[in-house]
């Protein structure tokens, strides 16, 4: 397992409410998708967002990730769900019908092999953006909840396109996935992952890695269900992406 060092990053004040995002929306690979980071940056970053799209919180994640490492970086988050994401209030679900919707959007919309026929085009046309015109440097893949399933499946032993990879408080977590893996991952838990899924597939990984659990907090943190009114959550959100920023300039 690979150490992180604190001191590569500076991140802005976290804004509680009413951000506003400093990107903007382009369409890539026909995907509504948010760009972020400066146009003069050499490496990039594939986003991938959670289950419930384009949320406050994730696009200042993404910001964040462009700006606050010496490394800056292209972001790119698509909107793989095409204007449907699923709605907050069925997670976590209380009844049978928000069981039903959430399990028949996981079958139907976030359905991996969906997702994953779509990347390349995104990564192929996203390379346009660079600054040379011809592609970028590199490329890492970071994702939330249900995207941190998508980037373990995108860093697997066929992966060619992928240098490193974040997976923030992953949901369906897999340790036998993590056998694939090809390129450098950090996992960076919540207290609601299975402790032993996250040990194991930490223990699985054959690559770097870096694995720990921010015992506090909450599945999706990092994203849409982060309560950033709470100066602890505030603190932790700020702590995850210093450690995702620290791994990445280590190993894109």
């Amino acid at each position: 397992m690979s150490g992180v060092s604190k001191a590569c990053c500076s991140i802005p004040p976290i804004v509680a409410k009413g951000y506003q995002p400093k990107g903007e929306y382009k369409t890539i690979n026909g995907l509504k998708t948010y760009v972020t980071g400066p146009s003069d940056a050499t490496k990039a970053i594939l986003v991938v967002y959670d289950i419930f799209g384009f949320f406050p919180q994730t696009l200042q994640g993404a910001d964040i990730l462009a700006t606050s490492s010496k490394q800056k970086y292209r972001i790119f988050m698509p909107d793989f769900f095409e204007g449907e994401p699923a709605d907050i209030t069925w997670f976590p679900p209380s009844n049978e019908d928000q069981k039903n919707k959430l399990g028949n959007f996981f079958q139907t919309k976030a359905a991996p092999p969906k997702t994953l026929s779509k990347i390349p085009g995104v990564v192929s046309e996203a390379n346009s953006y660079a600054p040379s015109g011809g592609a970028f440097e590199s490329w890492s893949i970071l994702g939330y909840c249900w995207g941190g399933k998508i980037t373990v499946l995108s860093s697997g032993s066929e992966n060619k396109t992928f240098k490193a990879a974040v997976q923030c408080h992953p949901a369906m977590l897999d340790p036998n996935d993590a056998k694939g893996v090809n390129i450098p991952m950090a996992l960076l838990a919540s207290k609601d992952e299975k402790p032993d899924d996250v040990s194991q597939f930490g223990a699985n990984l054959k690559v770097d890695h870096y694995v720990e659990t921010f015992p506090t907090q909450i599945h999706g943190w990092m994203a849409a269900r982060s309560q950033l009114e709470d100066e602890q959550v505030r603190k932790e959100y700020e702590r995850g992406y210093q450690t995702a920023l620290d791994f990445l300039a280590k190993h894109a």
